[in-house]
């Protein structure tokens, strides 16, 4: 089978369906774009992720660094310092869905959100 001459065979569709688990979780996706920046505290990634708890986002950058896509570097000083940056892979991951961002941008942003969706 082939979309747009690309060969999908059923080893593909496992992986697609296993990278879009990885990031599709709630917040992950935010989370890694905000990682965009470079190293980031904890604080400007709270900010820059709208609507965000602190407990949830924790979880994600715990979430997201156990998976290889974030690291966390803590920095001996008063006061200590953590930063969390994306990774190689986690910066290739980031490129490959900013075409999916940019998609959502086009099609989506004229479509009203739908509470009852939501998780």
């Amino acid at each position: 089978m082939t979309t747009n001459d690309v060969q999908v065979e059923g080893r593909s569709c496992a992986v697609f369906q296993r990278t879009l688990e990885r990031v599709g979780q709630r917040w992950s996706g935010a989370v890694l774009f905000a990682a965009v920046g470079g190293a980031r505290r904890f604080g400007e990634y709270r900010r820059t992720v709208e609507g965000i708890s602190d407990r949830m986002l924790a979880l994600r950058l715990k979430e997201l660094e156990r998976d290889g896509f974030i690291v966390r570097e803590v920095i001996p000083s008063t006061p200590v310092q953590v930063l969390y940056r994306p990774t190689p892979a986690g910066a290739e991951l980031i490129a490959a869905l900013q075409p999916l961002g940019d998609w959502g941008h086009k099609h989506l942003a004229a479509l009203p959100e739908r509470e009852s969706n939501r998780p």
